[in-house]
């Protein structure tokens, strides 16, 4: 196998191995996405847990404050029963006492129950609206556990096909070569094989020495850039006669532009 036909399957070997690094870069990435909603789903029912616990102890204090309140009615009742059995000024004024502080006590429990209810009232809605979003992110979740699926199937398939074609180009070239050129394009954003333009690289645009160019040129092995690490290859620059067609070209469309502008120049006289 001579060195073109080598660049020329090293080459198309470039093309398969880029397409196939980035599926497999991106049958990486799919699975973050579903982590992502799963780690939200995670904090968001745990965060439903601690409400719901919140939400319990809330309702064991109500009952406490309640159970305190009707407590705290009895003894105003029972002091008012009293009422009727005293006989001095000075019972009398003991008696209105107890009733007054008794009464206050209730009020002020009375006054802590609708507080405390009001707040449960308030708990007990947010963690119905938790438990809406939280069955919407397990179906965003499902979705996206499908959508996966359908991904990674559809991109393994695309993943076989590229193997199978690189197969096809692999036979013949050398395995420390390949593992190389691989290396190389997974870290050279998919570029392993460039050619050299004008004695420069033309994958990092570092210039190369007259010697190492003239070696490349002549084709008798595989060269790395000593600045990138990728494989450079002779590329025939334009021939003399090319580049005189070209300045042949400019100078034309050059005479073109200037003559246009005499003739703007002349109407602007006129």
């Amino acid at each position: 196998m001579t060195m073109e036909e080598v660049f020329t399957k090293l080459r198309s070997l470039q093309e398969i191995l880029s397409e196939k690094f980035e599926i497999e870069r991106e049958m990486e990435e799919i699975p973050k996405i579903l982590a992502t909603r799963t780690e939200l789903l995670s904090r968001m029912k745990k965060s439903y847990l601690e409400k719901t616990q919140e939400y319990e102890t809330k309702g064991r204090y109500i009952e406490e404050l309640r159970n305190k309140a009707l407590e705290a009615e009895r003894v105003r009742e029972g002091f008012e029963q009293q009422m009727d059995m005293i006989q001095t000024q000075r019972e009398y004024e003991a008696l209105d006492k107890e009733i007054k502080d008794s009464g206050e006590k209730e009020q002020d429990l009375r006054r802590d129950l609708q507080r405390e209810e009001q707040l449960l009232g308030e708990m007990k809605v947010n963690l119905e609206k938790d438990e809406t979003m939280i069955s919407k992110q397990e179906e965003e979740v499902q979705k996206e556990q499908s959508r996966i699926k359908d991904a990674v199937a559809a991109k393994g398939k695309d993943l076989k096909a590229l193997e199978k074609k690189e197969k096809s180009i692999t036979p013949g070239l050398d395995e420390e070569i390949l593992f190389k050129f691989e290396r190389i394009i997974k870290s050279k954003a998919g570029l392993g094989i460039v050619p050299i333009e004008h004695g420069v690289c033309s994958g990092c645009h570092m210039i190369l020495s007259v010697q190492f160019v003239n070696d490349v040129r002549q084709g008798d092995g595989i060269m790395f850039c000593p600045y990138c690490s990728r494989i450079l290859f002779h590329q025939p620059e334009d021939t003399e006669e090319q580049m005189e067609e070209e300045e042949a070209a400019i100078e034309e469309d050059e005479e073109t532009e200037s003559e246009a502008e005499e003739e703007g120049g002349d109407g602007e006289e006129d």
